[in-house]
């Protein structure tokens, strides 16, 4: 009988454990590259382009969009604007407008009302700070509510 061949030294066959972290560390690399591909899938030409001409009333090459309203409610003058202001050159698609911060600006009776934009996209008053509103024309009235004869105290810079 002849002895089996032995192998040859320094070949060895990986154990089951080394087989199985290989894969996992496979699938995690594929599964991040797909999730950024997105993200990094831009068109570099994109960059090259000249930004878009300005529109009306933006002076830096940016687009804008407003949201405006005035109306008396209950004896008081309430205006209010909100503008989202898309930098130039951005994508002409909704996400950015959606994904950018909107300048608002609330008056009653011509005195500023500080109004601040919550995460899920309601508004909040100074006046009624404990209680979010879908729109900032709701929030002015409920502030009207709440105010009731009162009126605002002028900004803090104004103060003496």
């Amino acid at each position: 009988m002849s002895p089996t061949p032995a192998k040859p030294r320094g070949t060895r066959i990986p154990s089951r454990r080394t087989v199985l972290r290989g894969a996992f560390t496979a699938a995690v690399v594929t599964g991040t590259a797909g999730a950024l591909l997105p993200l990094l899938d831009r068109d570099p030409a994109a960059a090259d382009r000249p930004a878009p001409a300005p529109g009306p009333g933006s002076g830096s090459g940016s687009r804008a969009t407003t949201e405006e309203f005035a109306e008396m409610y209950r004896g008081r003058e309430i205006r209010g604007t909100a503008t989202v202001v898309v930098p130039a050159g951005a994508p002409a698609d909704d996400r950015v407008a959606v994904a950018a911060e909107p300048v608002t600006e609330i008056r009653i009776d011509g005195r500023p009302l500080h109004v601040m934009r919550r995460a899920d996209g309601t508004y909040l008053s100074d006046v009624r700070h404990y209680e979010s509103y879908p729109t900032l024309l709701e929030t002015a009235r409920a502030a009207v509510d709440e105010l009731g004869t009162a009126r605002l105290a002028p900004p803090a810079a104004h103060r003496m």
